[in-house]
């Protein structure tokens, strides 16, 4: 599906609408850092200062989201005084069939200053990281054939995906996970259509083939950053193990139940990063 948004310059749109909202800010507020928030992560906004809350739907262009544990919501925050924007939900490629949904959102950003996107998922394990855990991504394997750039008219979009995950963002994260004593997984990321689980057959394909956990999301989120130039860091909240590696059948419920136990890990990698990121 081609992504007519360039053409519409919708992103422009949002970029002002934000804009405005931001000037009647009590505070500056010059974010260069956002975080895009998995299933049952909202949680991670309760320890943020929250400026202002704007619903996707108000935003020109902005998809609204349909899945639980996605609020659709942008928040202008503060956490420790760093600047933040949180996107709380994403449309994924299950919900329309189009991987760059999220074009006009990941543009907009870049618009507004955005130059680190933060992205956190739920996903199930392939190895052995426990849900409730964190594995930070250091790349990825897209089983989906989709790419967010498919329709977009310009040499721009032959990106390299050789370095989708800063290696010293990744450094920094593992520093402060050690510093705050918090296990933190390193894999590869495999993403996967949905809305569907994978059967114990595509598992074990995916193990085979170097996939330490597996998702629906973030790959399309990725390469849109990179497209935009932006550096991209990200974290899967373990809420699984894979289908087949476990007695258990797999539901949306078990991502709503474990992905909150893992909040606080996240709230704590965050604040640090944010130290790294305003101290560079």
């Amino acid at each position: 599906m081609a992504n007519n948004y360039h053409e519409s310059n919708t992103h422009l749109r949002a970029a002002d609408f934000i804009n405005s909202i931001r000037a009647m800010l009590s505070k500056p507020f010059n974010a260069k850092v956002a975080m895009i928030l998995g299933s049952g992560l909202g949680s991670v906004t309760e320890k943020a200062e929250i400026l202002a809350e704007i619903a996707y739907k108000d935003i020109p262009g902005f998809p609204e989201t349909g899945v639980t544990g996605h609020s659709g919501s942008l928040f202008l925050t503060l956490i420790n005084g760093h600047p933040l924007i949180i996107l709380n939900g994403r449309i994924h490629f299950y919900e329309q069939g189009d991987a760059g949904a999220m074009a006009p959102v990941i543009a907009t950003l870049k618009v507004i200053g955005v130059e680190t996107l933060i992205i956190t998922n739920a996903a199930g394990s392939l190895l052995n990281a426990a849900p409730g855990s964190v594995m930070m991504i250091k790349d990825y394997i897209n089983f989906t054939g989709q790419s967010p750039l498919f329709g977009v008219n310009s040499n721009n979009r032959f990106v390299s995906m050789s370095k989708a995950y800063d290696s010293q963002y990744r450094y920094h994260l593992r520093q402060i996970a050690e510093k705050n004593d918090i296990h933190l997984a390193q894999g590869v990321y495999a993403w996967m259509a949905g809305p569907q689980f994978e059967t114990p057959a595509e598992i074990r394909a995916i193990r085979m083939m170097g996939a330490d956990a597996v998702g629906m999301s973030t790959v399309p989120e990725t390469i849109l950053a990179r497209y935009h130039n932006m550096k991209v860091a990200a974290l899967s909240i373990i809420t699984n193990y894979g289908a087949g590696m476990e007695d258990v059948r797999l539901s949306h419920e078990q991502t709503l139940e474990y992905a909150p136990k893992a909040a606080a890990k996240v709230q704590v990698l965050i604040s640090g990063f944010l130290e790294y990121l305003y101290s560079e």
